[in-house]
């Protein structure tokens, strides 16, 4: 690794091998994890032709939204400890074979009583590998970049990897005109690219002869998996379900068993007294509150357009990207404020930004005109890319002993489950909100108070579960009532979507509170050996 720096020294007087290393190995990266990003958007687009074509139930086309989404987040942890252990290179490989042959075998599913289990285990395992390449595949670019080039690359890497999410809605609304099983086989091109770039990229082989800690790998699967469960089907069990609070209390009651578990091992899964840096806390802490607000708002803004816009899918993914330009230029800056000036100004001006956007965003729902929204949906996106690569990279910089893929592994977990706690409060929120609205607007136009309730219900689990169903259906008078209310109700839904936004933004709001506790200490040298951590001043 000591030749690798020495080749790739700043400047343009870096000899020939260097760069094409370095840029090869970005690529590949790059490549790998965009598969694990379009995947968290693509299939909600598709969904509805999967319902048709495979005859699936809501819950069940739930679950294989969700299987995905619950695999990533409980064996993340793990990822990144054996990326450590037998290499990062190799479990970037191992994770991304996993991924695309889970995606061939979606696309594959039988049209029969099979399908839903079918689907429900492959989604998994396409979580599977996602979890185990992610952390490796950032471990990768960590390491083949010196620290002083590190804040720019990764601002590249979060940058990118977080725009081409935008393309899964656009890639699923094109791909499901064909047939929707493409929307799983487009990741075998990407993959055999990924693959085929990290041969050429030469990528040195970094491993630790460690023991790898398998009961902390299981109680931390085993909490995650339990919490997001209870999370993910809060919605549907309702939150005042038994079963809801079984799954989150008792998730967290096996993740404190974890903590308690790993202080007292040897070699275990996650090095617990990487907190004790006051900045990595501060790190993980602003991740975990613009989390609240980035990974949810894919899912809540484009069902907002479809509804309450009335704008096809494809035209919802426009919608999102002006938060892309936003998000896309505000992170290479980002990336220079973190090479320069260290983390703390780049975290304080993203979540302030992010905070004032997310907020004029709300303020301007209601005026259902996505012309007028698009200054502030582009400001929210670049209080989230000023802050997301600095708090990243600086967290990675400050890995005890250069264990990269580990450190990445707790960053990534704290985002996944920030992204889940989200999801269900955010849902509970519109979902409440919504029903209350749409009862006040048909028992003002006559509709008796238990048809309005039932009627409101089956509308927001309508416009919250399937954004592209018809109005609802029935000659009655009840029905006759919703159908001429529609464009009252789309204003009901666009009100609930307020209190969802100034949520995200009260989210970052927070965000600002813990950047200013960040020390401003910078990580200023960089050591790749067991016996030595990163400088800090």
């Amino acid at each position: 690794m000591a030749d690798m720096k020495e080749r790739s020294g700043p400047g343009p007087a870096a000899s020939g091998p260097a760069a094409p290393h370095q840029t090869l190995a970005l690529a590949a990266m790059l490549f790998a994890v965009s598969m694990t990003f379009i995947d968290q958007t693509i299939v909600a687009i598709a969904a509805p032709s999967i319902v048709d074509e495979l005859d699936l139930s809501s819950s069940g086309i739930q679950w294989v939204v969700n299987a995905y989404l619950l695999a990533l987040a409980a064996f993340f942890a793990l990822g990144g400890r054996l990326a450590d252990i037998l290499g990062h290179r190799r479990m970037m490989v191992i994770g991304t074979l996993i991924f695309v042959i889970s995606s061939v075998l979606c696309g594959c599913v039988p049209d029969d009583s099979f399908a839903v289990s079918w689907l429900i285990v492959f989604r998994a395992t396409q979580g599977l590998g996602a979890a185990l390449m992610f952390p490796a595949a950032l471990a990768v670019v960590v390491a083949v970049f010196p620290v002083d080039k590190r804040g720019r690359a990764l601002a590249l890497f979060f940058g990118l990897s977080g725009a081409l999410t935008a393309l899964g809605p656009l890639l699923g609304g094109w791909l499901t005109g064909w047939t929707w099983r493409a929307i799983f086989w487009v990741n075998v091109p990407v993959a055999i690219i990924a693959l085929v770039l990290t041969a050429l990229a030469h990528i040195p082989h970094q491993a630790r002869r460690e023991r790898l800690d398998l009961p902390g790998a299981v109680l931390v699967a085993l909490g995650m998996g339990l919490s997001v469960l209870g999370l993910q089907q809060a919605s549907a069990w309702g939150w005042s379900s038994f079963a809801t609070w079984a799954c989150v209390i008792g998730g967290l009651a096996v993740l404190v068993l974890f903590c308690a578990y790993e202080l007292r091992v040897d070699e275990p899964l996650i090095k617990l007294h990487v907190f004790r840096d006051k900045a990595f806390g501060v790190d993980a802490a602003v991740l975990f509150f613009a989390m609240l607000a980035f990974v949810p708002l894919f899912f809540f803004a484009s069902v907002y357009a479809q509804v309450s816009l009335s704008a096809s899918p494809n035209q919802a993914a426009l919608f999102l990207l002006y938060f892309f330009i936003g998000f896309a230029i505000a992170s290479q800056w980002g990336g220079r404020i973190l090479d320069k000036r260290g983390a703390r100004p780049a975290l304080k001006l993203g979540t302030a930004l992010g905070a004032v956007g997310f907020a004029l965003w709300a303020n301007k729902l209601t005026d259902l005109s996505m012309h007028d929204q698009w200054p502030y949906v582009a400001l929210a996106g670049a209080g989230i890319g000023f802050l997301l690569a600095p708090a990243s990279t600086d967290a990675v910089n400050r890995s005890l002993n250069a264990s990269y893929g580990e450190v990445t592994g707790i960053t990534q977990t704290v985002r996944n489950y920030a992204a889940a706690v989200g999801m269900a409060v955010y849902g509970t929120i519109l979902t409440h909100v919504t029903t209350d609205k749409v009862v006040e607007t048909l028992t003002s136009r006559g509709v008796p108070d238990d048809a309005a309730q039932d009627a409101a219900r089956d509308i927001s689990e309508a416009v919250t579960g399937n954004p592209d169903s018809q109005a609802p259906g029935g000659d009655g008078p009840v029905g006759t009532v919703v159908r001429d209310s529609m464009d009252a109700i789309r204003m009901d839904f666009a009100e609930a979507n307020q209190w969802v936004f100034y949520g995200m933004a009260i989210a970052l709001g927070i965000g600002f509170l813990c950047a200013l506790r960040h020390p401003g200490t910078r990580v200023t040298e960089e050591t790749h050996t067991p016996d030595h951590q990163p400088t800090h001043h």
